[in-house]
């Protein structure tokens, strides 16, 4: 009997350091003049923007669920790396950090280069749009842990805040108008009832068509990423709700004080057409504390400030706060 090798146990440390190598210039490309060092040490270093008071470290971590699933059967692997970027630093910049760099986690049966290189592209992508860098990540091949043709991602963006901009609550009052920002569609959130909806339930295929757009199109657009919109107009924001699982009825009231309500016309929500396209077969209710319906983003904005909000962006009014107990009433 032969000795056996790490690449008949099914890893293969020539393919990882080929995957490396590709990936090398997609990384670079995210650098800014605050990351120390290059690609392949232990650990990536950044050194810790200057023009902070009181400099707060915020971290946030997520993956992109079964959307994930869509993506291997499709083998399109090009937008799902931006959909890990987004659903970490729109996470991020509800508590007013501004996005300083990212890390990834890819775990796969077998490693497939050509696949995983442009998720990585996405996810450096992702990170320009964010104006944040990729400055490291981990790539596991576990053949007993995942069927072949499979992998997952894990995304993590680490981000800097100032400490006294940090308490969005007490400056959300009674008369704020909710602004909200369009989402590029279903996101990364509620695939699991999607896929079942389409593919099992209504017997769908990819190319089944909807309003003349193809059904994987559509379930596979990227999450938008909030950032530059944060940056621009964080001075005229008194808090933001990323809209994800759970929809607007259980994010909103995350930034609401227990004495006021979000008090929202549903008739004023642009609804996407996905959305009303699920809506013959998914409640009402079900649908809103499922999926956004077209909200990636809410902002809480100060009457005085709304006009500023508008004009900057493409954010439309749906609402305004009054006095109640902290929930969400859709009128």
């Amino acid at each position: 009997m032969g000795k056996l090798s790490y690449k008949e146990a099914g890893v293969d440390i020539d393919a990882g350091n080929r995957f490396v190598e590709t990936i090398k210039p997609f990384v670079k490309s995210t650098f800014d003049k605050n990351v120390i060092g290059g690609i392949g040490s232990f650990a990536g270093a950044y050194e810790l923007p200057s023009g902070y008071k009181e400099p707060v470290i915020l971290a946030a971590t997520d993956g992109v669920g079964t959307k994930l699933k869509l993506a291997i059967d499709a083998k399109r692997f090009d937008t799902v790396g931006i959909d890990l970027v987004a659903m970490c630093v729109n996470d991020l910049i509800c508590n007013f950090g501004t996005p300083a760099f990212f890390l990834d986690y890819y775990a796969t049966a077998k490693l497939e280069t050509n696949e995983a290189s442009a998720v990585v592209k996405g996810i450096a992508e992702g990170c320009k749009e964010s104006e944040c860098a990729l400055i490291g990540g981990e790539t596991a091949e576990m053949p007993s842990m995942y069927q072949e043709g499979d992998f997952d991602l894990a995304g993590f963006a680490v981000g800097i805040a100032e400490k006294s901009e940090m308490n969005r609550i007490d400056r959300v009052k009674a008369g704020d108008l909710l602004v909200a920002l369009p989402s590029s569609g279903i996101h990364s959130n509620g695939y699991s009832l999607a896929r079942k909806l389409f593919f099992e339930k209504l017997n769908m295929s990819f190319d089944t068509q909807i309003e003349g757009e193809h059904l994987i199109d559509i379930l596979l657009k990227p999450t938008r990423i909030y950032v530059k919109t944060f940056k621009a107009l964080k001075n005229q924001i008194n808090a933001l709700a990323h809209i994800t699982g759970g929809g607007i009825v259980e994010n909103l009231p995350r930034v609401l004080p227990q004495t006021l309500n979000a008090k929202i016309e549903k008739e004023k929500i642009r609804v996407l057409d996905i959305f009303k396209y699920m809506s013959h077969h998914v409640e009402e209710g079900e649908m809103y504390r499922t999926f956004n319906m077209g909200v990636g983003m809410i902002l809480v904005v100060s009457p005085e400030n709304v006009d500023t909000v508008l004009d900057q962006s493409d954010g439309y009014v749906i609402g305004s706060l009054e006095e109640g107990e902290g929930r969400v009433q859709l009128i």
